[in-house]
């Protein structure tokens, strides 16, 4: 399986669909609200958000969808990134509920071959995240520096610093 690409094997309008998608539990929201100390009770107290907002249950914490799409994205787009550069912009479109399947793809916008080191380029692509019914939930746009092949081949290869397996 391929983690990461080359920068060259970036196409400028190539979709990268990601896969499988992940269903968003209560736990998984919970902890993040508490491994990051957001403990905004829209998120956390299931009778303030069912009695006090427009939503009547608690909404994910859209940082965490915004995670998970980022997560989504490494096999495809960053798993052999060099640096993550910048994230450009980052909207949350529509809320997301304990229960919701996330699907995540990112479009290739452009890229171009670093200025100081002839051995890497920068990718600027733009991540959405939906529903399982197709609804619009996160978009954001970030730059990856990315290797080129030849700086691969001098550090390794496909996989460096695996090691080899000693059987005896």
């Amino acid at each position: 399986m391929q983690f990461g690409r080359y920068y060259e094997e970036f196409e400028v309008g190539a979709i990268y669909k990601h896969w499988p998608g992940k269903t968003v539990t209560e736990y998984d929201d919970h902890l993040f609200c508490l491994l990051t100390m957001n403990h905004h009770p829209l998120h956390m107290d299931a009778n303030y958000a069912e009695k006090t907002t427009d939503f009547g249950r608690n909404v994910v914490v859209g940082n965490y969808i915004y995670s998970l799409l980022l997560g989504m994205s490494v096999p495809d787009v960053s798993g052999k990134a060099i640096a993550n550069l910048e994230i450009e912009s980052l909207r949350h479109v529509a809320p997301t509920f304990h229960g919701d399947t996330i699907y995540g793809q990112t479009l290739v916008l452009d890229k171009w071959e670093s200025k100081s080191k002839d051995d890497r380029g920068v990718v600027y692509v733009e991540t959405k995240g939906y529903k399982q019914d197709g609804t619009l939930v996160c978009v954001f746009k970030r730059k990856v520096m990315v290797p080129k092949e030849s700086y691969g081949e001098k550090r390794g290869g496909e996989q460096p610093g695996r090691p080899e397996p000693i059987e005896g």
